[in-house]
């Protein structure tokens, strides 16, 4: 009688918390990820809208992203909690043509660092896009100044990115897609870190030339 080998299929759901003020592109970039469309229209979003993404890893494993998109007005914070029950990772978007949109990141991540985390305490995965580079581009000063800015509020990593344009949207998303696999296995603190470094280094050799880079904490 023939053998038959069963390859097993992981099917991993992770909920995507996409957050920052009102019209920094959110709603754009899910668009853009999901979709691959861009939509010259700005309609805020009220409340919380919802889009799903499925990604084959590799033969055997499927990632389905759930994406929550929160609304960016004042009003909707005070309903964080219950919007950020459940998430396994975050993207969080600032307007790199609006200085006052990167600050208000930095509440964004408190915000979302006091009322959701791992079951090890530590802060979910998160990324910070500096949205709208098809706008204007960013210099060497704030790129540094965005290096900082993630290591002191607990950033993996900033991409520069454009919705209308398509730059670094799927990188970013790859991006937070490995992180939150990483933290869903079993492995010990040291070998997630050395992971980090090893897609660190690997991709920033792979985009030294882009007009558009990510600089991961390390």
């Amino acid at each position: 009688m023939a053998r038959h080998s069963v390859s097993l299929c992981t099917d991993r759901l992770f909920k995507v918390l996409v957050i920052g003020d009102l019209g920094v592109g959110k709603s754009s970039f899910i668009l853009k990820y999901v979709s691959k469309c861009f939509e010259d229209r700005y309609k805020p979003s009220i409340g919380v809208d919802f889009a799903m993404k499925t990604i084959e890893v590799d033969a055997r494993t499927v990632v389905r992203l759930q994406l929550w998109d929160i609304a960016g007005q004042e009003r909707f914070r005070n309903m964080s909690r219950v919007f950020y029950k459940g998430a396994e990772g975050a993207v969080i978007v600032f307007d790199i043509t609006n200085s006052s949109t990167l600050k208000a990141a930095e509440e964004w991540k408190k915000d979302l660092d006091s009322k959701v985390c791992l079951d090890s305490g530590r802060p979910i995965p998160a990324v910070l896009l500096a949205n709208k580079c098809d706008v204007t581009r960013i210099g060497e000063g704030l790129a540094s100044s965005l290096d900082s800015f993630c290591n002191d509020n607990s950033f993996l990593g900033w991409f520069e990115t454009s919705a209308k344009n398509n730059i670094n949207i799927d990188e970013a998303g790859a991006f937070l897609v490995k992180q939150m696999m990483l933290c869903d296995t079993d492995l010990p603190d040291e070998e997630h870190h050395g992971d980090g470094i090893k897609v660190s280094q690997a991709s920033r050799e792979r985009q030294s030339q882009s007009l558009c880079c990510w600089r991961p904490r390390l």
